[in-house]
């Protein structure tokens, strides 16, 4: 979303005409009090393009970069589908804390989520080579280029404190264990920094995520190989790791309720005019 300036100072929104008039009728149509923000639209578009029964229904569109998203015929919806979209653009902005996930009294099922440990037990310490990433996440190829590596990961079922936290956070999202466990992933994995310590308790789905064709976790290691980067992770980077395995999984768990607002959405779908009309 951007704003386009216009010669005497203002701004307007980036949009065709057609979606302009689209939030002008819902808001003459509906009697809730307030003018649409323009950037609703957008926010509401994340909503439905995070939605994995919206993109299992659009493939084709998606593949040849024509993704049709519906518009809700009433504002209500609209609006908080809106919120919905901004629920997963605070979890994707890394700068942003976000309340319950990497800030906060966090959720149950989030809290222990890749988790820095250290093999055997004890502290980690951070003036030492026990952050080195040297698991084998990335090397340099021709030209430079970084490859990625196959690291060291270590696939596994969850513990019994795992499982009650998954258990506990899926009541206060109104979902069950099995459905939690359904976006999460049926298991977990360990994923190693070197030979001493790791980030325990990666659950199987949050560790797959891809966002633009990678790999988010794993592209996110791949450049900070201890060869690569000429010196160890420093505590604060060890710890994007956490924050980002718990953002990811606090998107996955979402998902119930994005293929909900996707389905509404779809169903009371604008009726768009015909050019000519």
């Amino acid at each position: 979303y951007q704003e386009t300036s216009r010669d005497d100072g203002s701004t307007s929104p980036n949009y065709s005409p057609r979606a302009i008039g689209y939030l002008s009728t819902i808001d003459k149509n509906q009697k809730s009090a307030g003018a649409i923000n323009p950037q609703i639209i957008w926010l509401h578009a994340l909503a439905i393009g995070y939605s994995p029964l919206y993109l299992a229904d659009n493939t084709d569109g998606i593949r040849q970069d024509w993704p049709r998203i519906p518009l809700p015929s009433a504002k209500k919806a609209l609006l908080a589908s809106a919120e919905l979209g901004n629920q997963v653009a605070m979890r994707l902005d890394t700068e942003t804390p976000v309340p319950g996930v990497t800030s906060g009294k966090l959720r149950p099922e989030l809290k222990g989520i890749a988790v820095i440990f250290r093999v055997g037990g004890g502290q980690i310490s951070s003036d030492s080579e026990r952050l080195a990433l040297t698991a084998g996440w990335g090397h340099s190829g021709k030209g430079g280029v970084t490859m990625p590596g196959k690291g060291k990961i270590l696939a596994r079922d969850y513990a019994p404190d795992e499982m009650e936290a998954i258990s506990a956070g899926a009541k206060a999202l109104g979902l069950t264990t099995k459905q939690a466990l359904k976006h999460l992933g049926e298991r977990t994995c360990d994923v190693y920094l070197n030979n001493e310590a790791y980030w325990k308790n990666v659950p199987s789905r949050v560790w797959d995520y891809v966002i633009g064709g990678y790999q988010v976790i794993k592209k996110w290691l791949s450049y900070r190989e201890r060869a690569l980067l000429g010196r160890p992770l420093r505590l604060e980077e060890a710890r994007e790791v956490t924050d980002m395995g718990r953002r990811i999984a606090a998107i996955v768990l979402l998902e119930p309720r994005l293929d909900e607002n996707y389905v509404a959405c779809k169903q009371d779908a604008y009726p768009w005019p015909s050019e000519s009309g």
